[in-house]
């Protein structure tokens, strides 16, 4: 036994070239090919191509190797339009032609609710995607650093320290990317020199821009390792002058070696402390550090199929759990009897309270704690909800929150996932209760593998 295990690993090597037939793609986008049974991961490649690939690591379970060659192409590969596309990493399927992205995210979640909740045929919606799949980001976050003597602002390469220069990036909103080229060139021409962090010395850390696409302002952030700018009053004129959409120009400092972008302070050098942006009838105040979606137009649809998902008559209790900066909560709220949000960062839920504020919305509250506590909670004292909308983070819901949910049994349940396999296993755990009727995938970012899902499980008949 034990000596035919060790022939079956010395089967794989570091080093060794295989021919694989790629079957489908990886929550990662990597391609995934087998060997003798055993999976291997190809960044690069596509389902349906037949690839020359070299390992590059070989665990128990799966092996990774390195594209080398394309043997038999894939209908669907397409140049990618990004010149630095193969060295950013930022996106990791521009080679796929868009149509074919969203049927291979569609298949993500379905294979995941296969594996993880046992549907043999889960019910899930073809993706929606963008007629534009473009320029989306309204959010850039661009290391800066020293190359050749020149300042560079761009990504770090995947699996290393080296920053990439990105003069543009093909998904950011061309006016993030001005405000980040300009910036770069100003802090060059006045020798605002870059922070270097093994030498622990200069200035400036990161360049963040932040456009709003309904309003058109926009917002630069400045990350500094050190409390202040050198030539801060020029600075601050050639950005006004060059860059007339910004609005609000902010320093952040952020003094640790840490892998966290901000610091905790945080004050405005020039103009309005934040920029406002408005989503259907709901405007937002965007601070420097407010967490909001990247994507407004991918937004907009996501929340109208959560909506949909909910099914409102105007005479429910709705709960929304993991409610950040209550955004869903707010959306639900015209439609709903009653909404509360809980979520355990107090600065989200106070900026949840001042959007329903200046939004005029009086039906909703939020709460700071645990879901998982709160809701017994109000459970005991008679407070149960008709329908709980969870937006969790990628790990999912806490076990303790589906054993709440599962004793407080909602009529309806709507998961907002942004992980398939997480919503898999949680789907699996929930389906002692509830039925899955319906998943609306949701391409929030194109040209990467990642993909939201809206989940809808209804109480199965006779709980209670």
């Amino acid at each position: 036994m034990k000596l035919a295990r060790q022939q079956h690993e010395v089967q794989l090597r570091v080093g060794q070239l295989l021919t694989l037939t790629i079957k489908s793609l990886g929550i990662n986008g990597e391609g995934i090919g087998y060997y003798r049974k055993k999976i291997v991961f190809v960044d690069g490649a596509l389902p349906g191509e037949v690839v020359r690939a070299e390992v590059t690591r070989v665990e128990q379970n799966y092996a990774a190797a390195r594209l080398r060659s394309v043997l038999e192409r894939s209908a669907q590969r397409v140049e990618p339009p990004c010149p630095l596309y193969h060295q950013c990493g930022g996106c990791s399927l521009q080679h796929l032609d868009y149509q074919a992205q969203l049927v291979s995210k569609q298949a993500l979640v379905e294979e995941a609710l296969r594996k993880y909740a046992g549907l043999a045929q889960p019910p899930v919606a073809e993706t929606i995607g963008m007629e534009h799949p473009w320029n989306y980001r309204n959010k850039a976050q661009f290391q800066v650093g020293q190359k050749g003597g020149r300042l560079i602002a761009g990504l770090y390469k995947p699996g290393s320290h080296e920053l990439v220069h990105l003069p543009e990036c093909p998904i950011q909103h061309q006016e993030t990317s001005k405000i980040v080229a300009k910036t770069r060139e100003i802090l060059e021409k006045l020798r605002i020199p870059a922070y270097d962090e093994r030498r622990r010395s200069g200035v400036i850390r990161t360049i963040v821009a932040r456009a709003a696409f309904a309003t058109g302002e926009a917002q630069l952030t400045l990350v500094t390792a050190v409390p202040e700018i050198p030539r801060v009053d020029e600075l601050i004129q050639e950005l006004r002058r060059q860059l007339p959409a910004l609005v609000s120009i902010v320093q952040n400092v952020n003094p640790h070696k840490t892998s966290l972008v901000f610091g905790e302070a945080t004050r405005t050098l020039w103009g309005k402390p934040s920029i406002v942006e408005k989503m259907g009838e709901l405007s937002f105040d965007l601070s420097a550090r407010a967490f909001f979606q990247l994507n407004p137009v991918q937004t907009v649809k996501l929340y109208d199929q959560v909506k949909q998902a909910a099914r409102l008559t105007g005479r429910e209790l709705v709960f929304d759990l993991y409610c950040g900066t209550g955004t869903i909560a707010l959306w639900l709220a015209p439609f709903a009897k009653e909404v509360r949000g809980i979520e355990v960062i107090p600065e989200a839920v106070q900026d949840a309270r001042r959007n329903a504020r200046q939004n005029g919305i009086g039906n909703v509250s939020f709460y700071t704690g645990k879901a998982e506590e709160l809701l017994p909670q109000w459970a005991k004292r008679g407070i149960k909800p008709d329908l709980v909308v969870v937006d969790p983070p990628r790990t999912g819901l806490a076990a303790v929150l589906i054993d709440a949910l599962l004793e407080v049994r909602p009529q309806r349940i709507v998961y907002v996932s942004c992980n398939p396999s997480t919503l898999g296993k949680d789907a699996g755990r929930l389906l002692r209760a509830y039925e899955l009727r319906h998943v609306q995938p949701l391409d929030m970012f194109p040209h990467t593998p990642h993909v939201e899902a809206i989940a809808s499980l209804e109480r199965k008949t006779g709980g209670r």
